[in-house]
Order: structure tokens, then sequence, then C-alpha cells
């Protein structure tokens, strides 16, 4: 007698489940699915002890004729594909037909459905996969599923959900979530009786984003629409400021299923990259919509993961349209950018700040008295080429004002610069906002590959650990991409034969080992492009001006107008916010002069 056999229809079933039904969650997703792919717009999801005792979901779809009825219960049976073609193609929600016989198997489980032509429906009953009776009944059109005791038949799996309250959080987030990408189908979710949400039809999707989301969302969440070919994006960011400590805020759509995709997430992040600490994640709502054939979803039973043909390209359009949005609000609040403005080249080349012994101030160096305008021009800024004054005008950054314009108070701790604005009171982080400026210096000059260098008289060597030594050596040629010139001297030994213009004059060996280090934490070989940026981050953080820096007004000036050419003035490349400030009446509820 052979050792192998083939497994009882009843019995495969039940492993099936295994990987389509995780927890009631998973039934409430499924059925919803099926309700949408039937093309209703309105889906009642009713439950009881967070989906233990019962699931039940309610649509106005096509329903189905009896003989349907009974098919769509029997494995890998289904409406949406008829080839193998097909399956390379997959343009609806469900596919696989392997949902409701799995559910089945491992509930009690009844079924009624009634298409639009015909006078009676269909009641089907199953328990544990065996069907008890099929009958006629009378129902409205469409299609409503039961689910009772959920793995009533196996304890094994039915000991290992969690509480009501947690089960029914996972319901309600499965939910939500397929009401974000249907505003024009209404969703109403109870439990035990009560109604919980009622999301009616939407004709603006910010409306069901706001109802999803919170109100106070609507408002705080900016549009974002890209197109690439044949591949186009949609949906809504939020301001930095807005993050969550878990990645639950980033809700990613393709071609209107819910995805968890690296993809995604990964070129999310880019585009707010320089905008978050770590340990902060964004919250934004995403729809991309890709070529049907150029997406896999038949990766996973649960549908939640994929596989794009051509992931660089959705990678590099996700994280240019993040970019451009977030970068239309990286302005101070006392200026924005003009409306579809060009943002005009800098007009002057980056610098660093003074440096060497200080003078005492002479009276032009003088803070200005509180009638006195900051002036904007300094010699420095007169332009010395006859024909440079009969060029085109550069249109100005900001409408209302730059950085240059707030008039100085003057420095607290020797670390903020404190300044003014009509109405508003600004504090700038001097380290923050060097940090930055140095970050896209150093950015920039690796980019047009004209790095700004000085060759050590006497070259720094230095001695790291095998791993460090390894990565060091494949970033080499992006170091001296910005002018720091690595060289392998032996082993693991290196020495340091130049650096950038400013660094000049401080001990680059100890930079040098904590761009390794970081290199080592992050994984070169995965993502040598990450660790080139991480690197940009440690040299400029390294070369700028520190906490506890007194500085002259001329200093402070040079700062600020430095600041008016970045690109991201607002925050410095770890994330952190290069400035605060306070509008006079947020001062004045403070101090209880208004209410």
């Amino acid at each position: 007698m052979s050792n192998i056999r083939i497994l009882p229809e009843i019995l495969s079933n039940k492993i099936a489940a295994g990987e389509v039904v995780e927890r009631p969650a998973s039934v409430v997703k499924e059925l919803i699915e099926n309700a949408l792919d039937a093309g209703s717009d309105r889906i009642l999801v009713e439950l009881e002890h967070g989906g233990r005792s019962l699931i039940r979901v309610s649509d106005n779809g096509c329903g189905m004729p009896k003989d349907d009825a009974l098919l769509s219960i029997e494995r890998y049976a289904t409406s949406k594909i008829r080839s193998d073609q097909d399956l390379f193609a997959i343009r609806s929600l469900g596919f696989r037909g392997e949902a409701l016989p799995s559910i089945a198997s491992v509930s009690r489980f009844q079924l009624i459905s009634r298409t639009s032509k015909e006078d009676i429906g269909t009641e089907i009953q199953i328990a544990g996969g065996k069907i008890r009776h099929v009958k006629d009944v009378g129902s409205p059109p469409g299609t409503m599923i039961s689910v009772r005791q959920l793995f009533f038949n196996t304890p094994a799996r039915r000991k290992f959900l969690k509480t009501v309250n947690t089960e029914m959080g996972h319901c309600a987030d499965v939910v939500s979530r397929m009401a974000l990408a249907y505003p024009g189908v209404q969703f109403r979710l109870h439990h035990n009786g009560r109604r919980i949400k009622n999301w009616p039809k939407a004709i603006d999707p910010i409306e069901r984003i706001a109802d999803v989301l919170g109100r106070e969302m609507k408002t705080a969440l900016l549009p974002v629409e890209s197109t690439l070919d044949d591949i186009s994006l949609s949906g809504w960011l939020a301001s930095p400021n807005l993050f969550r400590t878990t990645a639950r805020g980033m809700v990613t759509y393709v071609n209107r299923r819910f995805v968890r995709d690296r993809t995604l997430r990964n070129a999310l992040m880019k585009g707010y990259s320089g905008r978050l600490v770590k340990g902060q994640f964004p919250v934004a709502v995403l729809f991309l919509d890709v070529p049907a054939d150029k997406v896999d979803v038949n990766v996973h039973p649960a549908k939640l993961e994929i596989r794009f043909a051509e992931p660089p390209r959705v990678h590099g359009l996700v994280s240019r349209a993040a970019a451009s949005v977030l970068q239309r609000i990286d302005v101070p609040g006392w200026g924005s950018r003009a409306a579809n403005q060009r943002i005009a080249e800098p007009r002057e080349a980056y610098a660093p700040l003074p440096s060497g012994p200080r003078s005492v101030p002479s009276e032009t160096d003088r803070p200005p008295a509180a009638h006195e305008p900051i002036s904007t021009v300094t010699p420095a800024d007169v332009p010395t080429d006859p024909g440079a004054a009969s060029g085109p005008v550069q249109a100005d950054l900001w409408h209302r004002g730059r950085f240059s314009d707030l008039r100085v108070i003057g420095q607290f701790h020797n670390t903020y610069i404190v300044c003014e604005s009509g109405s508003r009171l600004v504090l700038i982080d001097q380290h923050a906002a060097h940090e930055r400026i140095y970050f896209e210096q150093l950015e920039r000059g690796r980019a047009e590959d004209h790095p700004s260098s000085q060759r050590l008289l006497v070259p720094e060597t230095l001695e790291l650990g095998f791993k460090e030594a390894d990565v060091l050596k494949a970033l080499s040629p992006d170091l001296a991409t910005i002018g720091l010139d690595v060289e392998p001297f032996g082993g693991t030994t290196f020495v340091i034969k130049s650096v950038p213009d400013i660094l000049a004059g401080r001990e680059a060996a100890p930079l040098v080992v904590e761009i390794a280090e970081k290199a080592v934490e992050i994984g070169v070989a995965g993502d040598l492009d990450t660790a080139v940026q991480e690197s940009l981050m440690l040299t400029a953080c390294h070369s700028v001006i520190r906490a506890n820096q007194p500085l002259s007004d001329t200093e402070i000036r040079h700062l600020l107008r430095q600041l008016d050419q970045c690109e991201n003035p607002a925050h410095c490349p770890h994330g952190r916010p290069t400035f605060v400030e306070w509008k006079t009446a947020e001062l004045e509820k403070l101090f209880k002069r208004i209410v």
C-alpha cells in the first residue's frame, strides 16, 4: 500500500483556509472584495464579538442564480478569469476561486443570493465544508453571506485569535481601507447590533478621506498627481509635521487594491527624505494605476503582496511626485512660492561662513534698530560684470519675504537665532540650518562632478575593521565626488589625501570612521545610494557651526542669505526642523491677553 495519498477535499480546503483565512478580518476582506466585484454600491458589514460569533456581509450587487451559487462554493470556481492569459492581466479584486470554499470549510456558512431578473433567491447552508441544505428563499437582489463560529472545527486555530477588541480593530481597518478606495460605495459597519461607522457615498474623494481619517485631515492633506507614460499616481500627502510612529499611516493602492509593497513604501520614504527623523513615518493615501499586465497580484493567497514588472519606474514616479509636493510646503510661514512659478537658480554660490579671528563689530555690523529693515544686499551681492545688470531679472523666491528679510533680534543660548517678521516670532536652529546649507552644497558638487577640495599636506591614515574596510572600498569612488579622497593603504589601513573645502582645518579621520560604520549598519551592498546620502549628511554635520557657538551679526545675515537658496530650507538633512515660529495671537493666548 502506498504511503502517499490524495487528501480528502474537506482536508485540502482546511489547509487552503490556513492561507486565505487568517482571522475574522481576512473573511471580511474577501467578502467585501466579492461584493465590489459584483458591482455593489451599498455594502453592510455586521459583526458579533469581533467576528468570532458572526460575520455577515450584505450587498446590492448583481447576485447569482442557483447554479452559479452552487458553483461558487467549489474550489477554483470563479467568474473572474477564463484562461492563463487572464491570470497575468487581472482587473478584478478576487480571482483565485478559493475564498468561499475555504471560509465554508472552517465555519457555519450561509449564502443567500438573487439576481434582479429572478423572482426567487437561493439559500445554501454549509457546516465545516459539508452542504446541509439548498433551498429557494425570498430575498432582495444581491448577496448576503453569513459566517458563524469561525474555526469551530479547528480549535487549534481558534485559540490563536486575539481579544474581541483586537479582532474588531482589524476588521474595522479592513472596512476603512476599502472605503478609502471606493468613495462611490456606501459602507456601513455594525458590531453587536450597534452602528460603528456609516460612510455614505462621496462625490469628491477628499470627502471620503476626511470621513475615514478624520475631519481635521481634510485641510492638512496635500493633493499629489503625476503620470509617467502608462502609469499614473494620485492621492494625498500630509505635512511632515503630521507624522506617525509606525507605517500604518502609509496607505497605498494599486489599481484600487490595498497592498503592502516595499517598492511603494521605500519610494514614499525617499520623497519625505530629509523631512522626517528616524522612527517617524508619513501619513499618505496613494492610488497607483498600472496596466494590468504590468503588475502581478498572484503572489500570495491574501493578495496583499504584488510584483511590478518595472519597479524602478514606479519607484521614481512616486518618490519624485512626493518630493515635488513637499517642496512646495518647505517654505516659511511668512512667505510662499508663487503659484506655478519656476524656482530660479540661486544668485550667489554657496560659501562657508566667514572664519578666522573676529574683529570688533563696526557700525555697519551692529544689529539694526527696531525701525530699521535688514538690507538683503551686500557689496558681495552687487554684480561686478558690466553685462550682468542687463540680464534677465531673477524672480523672487517667496511672495512676501525670505529668511534674509527677517529682522534679527539676536542669539539665544548661542544656539538659536531669534528673529521677527511682522506678526511672527521665528527661532532658527543655527546648527540645523547650516547643516542643510552644506548638505545641499555637497549634493550640488557631486551632481556637477566638480568637487571643491583641499589636498592635505600630510595625509591622514586610519585603521578600520574588516567590515568597515570592505564597505569603504566600495564607497571610495562616491566619496571622491564630494572631494573626500580616501585610498586603501594595505590591509585594512586607509589614507586620506584630500578633504572638501568645508572640512579644511578639521580632523577628517573621525568622520571617515563614522561614515564606514554607518555604511556597515545600512548595508552598502543593498543600497549604495542610501549609504552615499548618509555619508553626505555626516560630512555636512561634521563641518558646520555648532550649538553654543556665538555668531556675529554679519555671520547670521550670511547664514540667512544662504538658507534662502536651499531647496528644502525647512529641515536639516536628518529631518529635524531648521526653524519654528509663533504668531502674535499664539503668544497672546499664552499670556492670557486673548482667550
